[in-house]
């Protein structure tokens, strides 16, 4: 049985691990490696089981304990190109490291893990839908303006998804952070509303997904409660009751979601 492990979930650090405890993936790892080693004990997890590490972008609330991560352990580490490179040439790879450009589903452990684009304030950047052989599926989505059409497709039909809800519109608005920085965030390339997000979810359980976790939420622009209360008025209105919804914590509790 796979569990998705949402670690940390916020604008200062992001990393979830799937899988079990005997193995697994870990996407992004936005925080310390002693934070990260500490944060997968409070779950049951080792950070041995890490087969494979894959990162979404380059920002460092994704990339931050990557140096470290990579000079300990041995490990495989997906991306896309541009990312890659960035991350080369920043000196976050240890050179041990085999490091395997995405451009095709790959398959490790009993995954199938495929990246997908979003519109992000970054040259490249992507989620992850992971399809296991038990047919059982999840994706991993933050980090982006809109819903494209790319991305919709791929998070349709997943059991479990991963979404951004990032800000509330009035929290942001009337928030403490200079007009430039709060038009990058409500642009195309920059992050997900709560309103947003919860239209997505709606769609995707009419669709067939189940179990939903709000992940990213902004520590200034918006509270657990807020965005868990705007996802379910809005799939009140839309009639839908038959979900389970968590919303990440920006540091995990041990809490995990079974797929």
């Amino acid at each position: 049985m796979n569990n998705i492990y949402p670690l940390f979930s916020s604008s200062k650090g992001n990393s979830v691990y799937i899988g079990n405890p005997e193995s697994g993936i870990l996407i992004d790892v936005g925080v310390s490696y002693k934070r990260l080693c500490s944060a997968m004990n409070k779950c049951g997890l080792d950070i041995s089981a890490v087969c494979a590490v894959f990162i979404t972008h380059e920002h460092s609330d994704h990339v931050k304990g990557l140096s470290v991560l990579t000079k300990k352990h041995k490990l495989t580490l997906y991306g896309q190109g541009i990312t890659l490179r960035h991350l080369i040439d920043s000196s976050l790879i240890n050179e041990q490291t085999i490091i395997n450009e995405i451009n095709s589903p790959v398959s490790i452990l009993d995954m199938t893990v495929q990246s997908f684009d979003t519109p992000h304030d970054t040259e490249q950047s992507c989620g992850y839908r992971i399809d296991f052989k038990d047919k059982k599926s999840c994706a991993v989505c933050t980090d982006l303006g809109y819903v494209t059409h790319t991305v919709d497709e791929h998070l349709l039909g997943a059991d479990t998804v991963l979404i951004e809800a990032n800000y509330d519109n009035n929290m942001l608005i009337y928030g403490p952070y200079p007009p430039y920085v709060k038009q990058r965030i409500k642009s195309e390339h920059g992050h997900l509303s709560n309103d947003d997000s919860a239209k997505q979810i709606l769609r995707l359980i009419e669709h067939g997904t189940t179990k939903i976790i709000l992940g990213h939420l902004s520590q200034e622009n918006n509270s657990p409660e807020l965005a868990e209360q705007t996802v379910r008025d809005t799939l009140e209105r839309g009639n839908i009751s038959d979900y389970i919804l968590h919303v990440a914590s920006a540091e995990t509790d041990g809490t995990m979601v079974v797929i």
